[in-house]
């Protein structure tokens, strides 16, 4: 059976394989961040975060539509893979992101669904 996306004969070039195996690095955390922000809701949040620096918790709640307790349980999660970090304001606590690359790897993930939303629109 032959399918469009697969090799119709079996050749491994060693030379790149050994190349790029030798240059892999270990990759479990950066799995672990995309795992977080596979959860739909988690990436709401942190892309609430790109849109507003710092929330606390009753607002993160709110935006996402969920009690305090759901949103405060995402957000640790979020705070424990180092994508967010927390303040204690007096009672409240507020999150932000982490840093810049959290950021962008939110902004930027959004922009490629975008545009690869707009690509499936033209080709329909």
């Amino acid at each position: 059976m032959q399918t469009k996306d697969m090799c119709e004969v079996t050749v491994i070039h060693n030379d790149v394989v050994l190349s790029v195996k030798k240059k892999l690095p270990d990759v479990r955390k950066v799995a672990q961040i995309f795992k977080a922000l596979a959860d739909e809701t988690r990436l709401k949040i942190a892309y609430a975060l790109t849109i507003e620096e710092e929330l606390c918790v009753c607002d993160v709640s709110e935006i996402i539509g969920s009690s305090t307790a759901t949103a405060s349980h995402h957000l640790r999660f979020l705070r424990d893979l180092s994508l967010a970090k927390s303040r204690r304001k007096g009672k409240l606590v507020y999150y932000s992101l982490a840093d810049h690359h959290v950021n962008e790897l939110v902004k930027i993930a959004y922009e490629h669904a975008v545009e690869e939303g707009e690509k499936d629109g033209e080709s329909s």
